[in-house]
């Protein structure tokens, strides 16, 4: 969420570029953060009005779209705490049935093979088929 300041004390947010539209939704952002920012706003007399979202709440309001906008980032925070405990739980049941979890070593080995000989990052995706963006992960100590 990108906020850009307005006049009479108010932000407007935006949806940001990642498409996350409801407060406290990304992972990198707790809701403990999203209820401190809305605390130090409101002790500076400045709101936040969301902008893509279908419910008109504003935090300058009374109090109704302060608590509307923190139901919004409480239900994020679980969102994502259901979530994680889906993964765990599918990771839990994969590795139960005896499926490998992750990428097969051998690609990985045979990218650092390929590394370690100067072969670009680009060769090495497309004869190992694994993505240049994991690649710089796996192979950053190389």
């Amino acid at each position: 969420m990108r906020a850009a300041p307005r006049s009479a004390g108010t932000v407007r947010a935006r949806r940001a570029r990642h498409g996350r539209s409801r407060p406290g939704r990304c992972s990198r952002v707790p809701l403990r953060e999203v209820l401190n920012l809305v605390h130090d706003l409101n002790e500076k007399n400045v709101g936040v009005r969301l902008l893509a979202d279908l419910l008109p709440i504003n935090t300058i309001d009374e109090g109704m779209g302060r608590v509307a906008f923190l139901l919004l980032a409480l239900f994020a925070e679980m969102e994502r705490t259901f979530t994680a405990e889906r993964a765990a739980h599918a990771r839990a049941v994969a590795e139960a049935a005896g499926r490998r979890i992750g990428r097969p070593a051998d690609k990985i080995e045979y990218a650092r093979l390929l590394k370690g000989q100067g072969t670009s990052y680009g060769e090495i995706s497309a004869k190992t088929g694994i993505p240049k963006t994991s690649l710089h992960r796996y192979l950053a100590e190389y």
